[in-house]
């Protein structure tokens, strides 16, 4: 097998040393750290969300693919430093909200989401309105994801939609909310774009509020 192949299956397989072993083979021959992502870690996090959606895969191998994957990203990120590109498919920023720890679903979500091609901001736990807001701005944000496991603390989320509109970025960007006690209906009612509830329904979200699916 080629390494390309070999990185898809250590990643489809949740195998992180074989995974990082294989990227650093692919530059070793010449590719661009670009075209690892896309003919690689893309096509492999693509597959295991779709055997997750279709009920061949559970979440401790999504959590596995995702480790993976991140590790050889991880060894490509310092090669593309300066190269002043952007991600096709868009920029997300992602957190957890104000008064809330919760970083397992978030970290993997952001994760997907780097697998699938976004370039992706991961402002990490208990994150104030006003760092949402200046992180848009920095980074010309496409979408802000935001998560939340605690009823009490799912209510900040209006308060960054908020914050948002009054630092006049909210049309700017698309919102998506996600965690355990949230719905459709609560996405709707603070403003959301959407709201998602796993990380493969949270990239497939993104491709459509992007206008990014066929």
């Amino acid at each position: 097998m080629s390494n390309l192949e070999n990185l898809y299956q250590a990643i489809l397989g949740g195998k992180r040393e074989e995974a990082v072993d294989a990227t650093r083979l692919a530059l070793a021959e010449g590719h661009s750290p670009q075209y690892i992502i896309n003919n690689g870690m893309v096509q492999a996090m693509h597959e295991i969300g779709g055997q997750f959606e279709c009920g061949r895969a559970f979440l401790p191998h999504l959590l596995m693919s995702a480790r993976a994957m991140k590790g050889a990203l991880d060894l490509l990120n310092p090669l593309m430093v300066g190269e002043n590109r952007r991600v096709s498919a868009g920029r997300v920023v992602i957190g957890t909200v104000k008064g809330d720890l919760h970083d397992i679903g978030k970290n993997l979500v952001a994760s997907m989401l780097e697998g699938a091609g976004f370039e992706v901001f991961n402002l990490g736990v208990d994150v104030p309105n006003d760092v949402f807001v200046s992180a848009v701005r920095d980074h010309d944000a496409d979408i802000v994801c935001m998560s939340a496991l605690l009823t009490t603390t799912m209510g900040n989320m209006k308060e960054v939609v908020t914050a948002l509109t009054a630092a006049g970025l909210r049309n700017r960007v698309k919102i998506m909310v996600g965690g355990a006690p949230l719905s459709e209906g609560f996405a709707a009612s603070i403003g959301a774009d959407g709201y998602s509830a796993n990380a493969n329904q949270a990239v497939m979200l993104a491709k459509n509020l992007l206008g990014l699916t066929k």
